[in-house]
């Protein structure tokens, strides 16, 4: 008899705090048998411009978290977390590079899948949510700036404390979803990896026309891109299928 082909394996590193990603990337995936996901937590529990925020982004502890992932066999790792999106792309690179030296697997993160994204799909200009403080922010659009992606508009909603993120509602989120499209851009991005955005994607896209880019989403997606399988369904992002 021929050998059972087993599933694809993804491993992701999570921010100890959240409590939206690991639900949210199974609900995505839809109880699809092709693919399985697999998590390691490390401590973080705050967003804020300081360097005890930084601190929690050490490249080592990600690098002992990847090596913890590897012996499940993985087929590809990734920091499923945004925290490159203000630290800037090349801690990230930098980032996935040592992961894969430490662990011979291919790696990427949150910002990482966003840069792929925007590139695949042409986008240029994007509209930006995040549940974060406005200085954040500030630094998430300068760092975007350098990868040559404009922000015409965001909204930031206050919050530092990360578990808080994932209590912030559909409808909180709409009003400014909404306003945010209305300036045209080529997808609005919903920032972070404990914000329920998948909830209300597809429908912001319908009403809107705007594609839309979910950070568990987007991240998910480029992981299954280096794994070899296949994309996601379009309601999660019409860009993503």
């Amino acid at each position: 008899m021929p050998a059972t082909t087993r599933p694809r394996r993804i491993g992701m590193i999570v921010p100890s705090s959240n409590t939206c990603l690991e639900p949210q990337t199974y609900r995505i995936l839809g109880g699809r048998d092709d693919v399985t996901v697999h998590f390691t937590r490390i401590p973080v529990t705050r967003i804020a411009l300081d360097d005890s925020s930084d601190r929690q982004f050490d490249p080592a502890v990600m690098r002992g978290a990847a090596q913890l992932l590897a012996t499940a066999d993985v087929d590809v790792i990734a920091w499923n977390g945004t925290s490159g999106s203000w630290l800037g792309s090349s801690h990230d690179r930098e980032l996935a590079a040592e992961i894969t030296g430490a662990t011979g697997i291919p790696a990427t993160t949150s910002t990482l899948a966003y840069l792929e994204a925007f590139r695949a799909s042409g986008t240029e200009r994007i509209g930006l949510f995040t549940p974060y403080t406005e200085d954040v922010n500030r630094q998430v659009i300068a760092c975007y700036e350098r990868e040559g992606i404009k922000t015409v508009d965001h909204r930031a909603l206050g919050l530092s404390d990360n578990e808080s993120f994932a209590r912030v509602s559909d409808d909180e989120m709409r009003p400014g979803s909404l306003e945010l499209a209305a300036a045209a851009p080529d997808a609005l991005v919903y920032l972070c990896t404990n914000l329920y955005g998948a909830n209300i994607t597809a429908e912001i896209e319908e009403t809107t026309g705007v594609p839309v880019l979910d950070s568990v989403a987007v991240t998910l997606w480029h992981a299954l891109k280096l794994a070899d399988a296949p994309l996601l369904d379009f309601r999660w992002g019409r860009l993503l299928g």
